[in-house]
C-alpha cells in the first residue's frame, strides 16, 4: 500500500512558476514509476508528466511544451513537478500517483495509488 501527499499547489500569476511536490510512504518507492496528471472539474483526468523508477521522464508535448519538468528523490521519497510560465489554462487540480499496471505511462489505469490532489490557479 502506498500514500501519496501532494502539496506546493496555490495561486500565481500567468508567467510564473510552482513547484508541486508528492511525497510517498509506503511502498518500496524507488521501484515505482510515478505520474502527474490534471483534472478540471467536470472532465477527465489528463496526463501531464511521468517519471521511471530509473529517472527518465516522459511529458504531455501539447500540454506541456517544454514547460513543466519532473523530478524524483528516492531517498526523501518524493518527485516534484516543476512548472514554469504557467498560463491560466495550467488552472486544474493536479494529482500525483504511482504506476501499477503496465497500460502505458499516460494512461489512467496505470496508476493504482492516487494521491489527494493539490489546486493550482494560475490568474491572468
Amino acid at each position: 500500500q502506498v500514500q501519496l501527499v501532494e502539496s506546493g499547489g496555490g495561486l500565481v500569476q500567468a508567467g510564473g512558476s510552482l513547484r508541486l511536490s508528492c511525497a510517498a510512504s509506503g511502498g518500496t518507492f524507488s521501484s515505482y514509476t510515478m505520474g502527474w496528471f490534471r483534472q478540471a472539474p467536470g472532465k477527465e483526468r489528463d496526463f501531464v508528466a511521468a517519471i521511471y523508477w530509473y529517472g527518465g521522464s516522459a511529458y504531455d508535448p501539447e500540454s506541456v511544451n517544454r514547460r513543466f519538468t519532473s523530478s524524483r528523490d528516492n531517498a526523501k521519497k518524493t518527485v516534484y513537478l516543476q512548472m514554469n510560465s504557467l498560463k491560466p489554462a495550467d488552472t486544474d487540480v493536479y494529482y500525483c500517483a504511482a504506476y501499477t499496471l503496465d497500460f502505458g505511462s499516460d494512461r489512467v489505469g496505470s496508476y493504482g495509488y492516487w494521491g489527494q490532489g493539490t489546486q493550482v490557479t494560475v490568474s491572468s
